[in-house]
């Protein structure tokens, strides 16, 4: 009977034990668990192919050993990008399945919305698909948040600069998504053009809009000749389609989260000569284009894209960019040891100074510290021309 009971005790202490309140979640002898909400089905679909091309890169890593022998286990949920369900599906990736981190969820009212939670729960949401003020640049206020995209803010005063450099009279229409991508977006180019610059109309479109014909209208009726699209791919192309039915065609700024090279093609093919010349600012290396065919990087990710996305296309650069999200990510678990902790893995994403990341464009490197959640602050001009995005400008600082 004694040995019964202390049988039974011992099995009683075993929950106890393997549940110890200085356990990691997430975190095994074997694996790490990341976590993630994406839209694969939605109207932005597009952004949702970032977290296949990150878990392929996960894997590559496996491959050779994972960080310190662990395993990178990458689970991602379909949010259809609605807050609502990113605040569901995230807090079941956290108390549920217990992971170390969110990585790489995408959309700025997205991440808004879960932002309070993981702070107040100190679990960290790191090199998220966004680059808005509220989310990146209140570190102090939200430490345990660090985007990846540069600033938005940062963005629009690069448009603005380029346009007093090359058409200083230029009568300038803008149309914004109705959220804080285009609100930054706005207030960049503002402080960008110094006061110098014209802006004739600002037309708002909500973020689930199907249709911005008449906004397209209404600013052409403002006799402008310039047109920034700050907006996401979708509302990119109609608003393509709507210039080109309205035989309109001013100078065409596209922010960067729209100019991914099939969307581009869609939009080309789709209106005519209207995205010809185009203007776009650019991070990472373009895996279409012939001039980084033998680039390392370039190479890494088709092969990466033929042994792990086989039947996915490596044209689609949103793939390429959760490529980049999880190369940096998996620096951060590295610098943050054997014996990775939320607490850990942290300090080490907010000291990071990174500039081996091969799916960068050269010279940019990824830099955090406490007071800068924003690791991208350089990028470069390009236009669109004859079906492809070309340089010309060099590194221009991207720092909202």
């Amino acid at each position: 009977m004694r040995r019964l009971a202390l049988a039974v005790v011992a099995l009683a202490l075993v929950p106890s034990a393997a549940a110890r309140p200085d356990a990691t979640p997430g975190v095994t002898a074997k694996t790490i668990l990341l976590g993630a909400t994406v839209p694969l089905s939605g109207p932005a679909t597009a952004f949702g192919a970032v977290a296949p091309g990150a878990e392929a890169y996960f894997k590559h890593v496996n491959a050779q050993g994972g960080v310190h022998g662990r395993r990178i286990v990458f689970k991602y949920l379909d949010d259809g990008y609605e807050p609502a369900r990113t605040v569901q599906l995230t807090r079941q990736l956290v108390q549920e399945d217990g992971v170390l981190a969110i990585f790489g969820s995408v959309g700025t009212a997205n991440n808004l919305a879960i932002q309070p939670f993981l702070n107040a729960a100190r679990v960290p949401q790191l090199f998220v698909g966004d680059g808005s003020h509220a989310l990146s640049g209140r570190p102090a206020r939200y430490p345990w948040t660090i985007g990846y995209l540069p600033s938005y803010v940062g963005e629009g005063a690069i448009y603005g600069r380029n346009l007093l450099r090359t058409a200083p009279r230029a009568r300038i229409a803008v149309l914004q998504e109705d959220s804080p991508l285009g609100a930054d977006l706005l207030a960049g180019l503002k402080r960008g053009l110094a006061g110098k610059g014209r802006i004739v109309g600002t037309e708002k479109h909500a973020p689930i809009d199907a249709d911005v014909a008449s906004q397209i209208a209404a600013l052409k009726a403002t006799g402008a000749d310039t047109l920034m699209l700050f907006t996401t791919p979708l509302v990119f192309i109609r608003a393509a389609i709507a210039l080109n039915k309205l035989g309109w065609h001013p100078r065409l700024y596209v922010n960067s989260v729209s100019i991914e090279p099939t969307i581009m093609e869609t939009a080309r093919l789709s209106s005519g000569t209207v995205t010809q010349n185009a203007i776009s600012m650019v991070w990472l290396k373009d895996p279409t284009n012939p001039r980084w065919a033998k680039d390392p990087g370039i190479r890494l990710y088709r092969r990466l894209m033929a042994r792990y996305l086989p039947r996915a296309r490596p044209s689609d650069v949103y793939h390429y960019a959760g490529m980049a999200f999880a190369h940096t990510m998996v620096d951060a678990l590295k610098r943050a040891g054997k014996s990775p902790t939320r607490a850990g893995v942290m300090r080490a994403a907010r000291s990071l100074n990174q500039r081996n990341n091969p799916f960068l464009l050269p010279g940019i490197a990824v830099r955090t510290s406490t007071a800068n959640h924003f690791p991208i602050s350089k990028a470069q001009l390009y236009r669109y021309r004859n079906g492809r995005w070309q340089p010309f400008s060099g590194l221009l600082g991207a720092r909202g």
